[in-house]
């Protein structure tokens, strides 16, 4: 049985987005395990329900799991759909991840009000409104297109490209492309961020399998879904974004690259305006053979993630270079920045 996160009939669109990512989760376990049956139940979150304010001001990533974990704990469900960048990097003991699938297109996407076709953001006339619920997001664009003025924009997908289209609030929205093209939407993105432009949110464009931590059967038969390179450049990321003690209510961004068994890790931390911000670069070898692995270590976890069919050396290896990365940084006055980011979110 699987759970996919889902709200009622007037967030369809956020209903539909996570029935086609647990579907697509589904399909693959289908065609690996074709004389299993598998049940989808629906169930909201907190997180999900809290429309109209801004993620950063809500409260941290728990509340977009805690009720699944809670029919997971129940054995109500046995594993649960989500987004990898809704959970935190610290999971509840009992629990962990123990299916990181193949990243989509991690980078964001700019939407175009219908008379700026055919625009890029430079392009834009002088305080043009951009919005995004992300503070990520605007402190980095702030930073590059000082000439626009971004504002928080929530709801649902569906939502968010109304009030673009139908109103003239906004010339544009920042959005994951991901989430574009699973819903069938990548006619509307009208430009795509690089990461020299905008640095991704920790895990985004990538899908995790949650279950029980000592449920040998079902871990392992979702780790048949572990893509390799997903799960380094991921495991990175978290510990990257762990040691940081970071979160949605502050802007920490990343880039990943996998080439040629080197790991790359791009890390910043951004003021809320962009104009502090601390960035570098770290890569490491992840190039280890797969190894029998079983013993008192099999189901050791990196930043949440179980995945015994990953060499063990570099999952280490990719966990070291994200806290190290992280710990460049908090020697250079990262955690000065983080801290004041945090308190003006939340006097804001």
């Amino acid at each position: 049985m699987l759970v996919e996160k889902a709200e009622g009939t007037k967030r369809v669109v956020r209903l539909v987005l996570a029935r086609i990512q647990t579907d697509s989760v589904v399909e693959m376990l289908r065609e690996l395990y074709p004389d299993l049956c598998f049940e989808i139940v629906a169930m909201s979150t907190t997180g999900d329900r809290i429309l109209d304010t801004a993620l950063s001001k809500i409260g941290e990533k728990s509340l977009f799991t805690k009720e699944l974990e809670n029919a997971l704990e129940r054995n109500e469900v046995d594993l649960v759909v989500h987004s990898l960048k809704d959970l935190p990097t610290s999971l509840p003991p009992g629990f962990t991840i123990g299916a990181v699938c193949k990243r989509e297109n991690p980078l964001d996407a700019v939407v175009f009000h219908p008379k700026n076709c055919g625009k890029t953001l430079s392009l834009l006339p002088e305080k043009s409104v951009i919005g995004t619920s992300s503070l990520r997001r605007a402190a980095q664009l702030k930073k590059k297109f000082p000439q626009l003025e971004f504002r928080d924009i929530r709801g649902n997908l569906n939502t968010r490209l109304k009030k673009l289209d139908e109103k003239e609030d906004f010339s544009a929205i920042i959005l994951a492309a991901a989430g574009l093209k699973r819903m069938g939407w990548e006619n509307r993105i009208g430009q795509l961020l690089s990461p020299e432009d905008c640095l991704y949110a920790v895990g985004q464009g990538a899908l995790a399998v949650e279950v029980r931590a000592k449920d040998q059967e079902i871990l392992n038969m979702v780790s048949a879904l572990h893509d390799a390179d997903t799960v380094l450049r991921c495991i990175a990321e978290r510990a990257f974004m762990k040691r940081l003690e970071g979160g949605c209510s502050v802007p920490v961004a990343v880039n990943t690259m996998l080439k040629d068994g080197q790991l790359y890790l791009t890390g910043a931390v951004y003021s809320l305006d962009g104009s502090d911000s601390l960035k570098e670069t770290m890569q490491t070898s992840v190039n280890y053979p797969q190894q029998n692995e079983d013993g008192p270590n099999d189901d050791v976890q990196h930043v949440g993630i179980t995945a015994k069919n990953v060499p063990g050396q570099a999952q280490e290896a990719a966990e070291n270079l994200g806290v190290e990365l992280a710990s460049l940084l908090l020697s250079k006055g990262a955690k000065h920045i983080l801290s004041v980011a945090r308190q003006l979110n939340d006097a804001r």
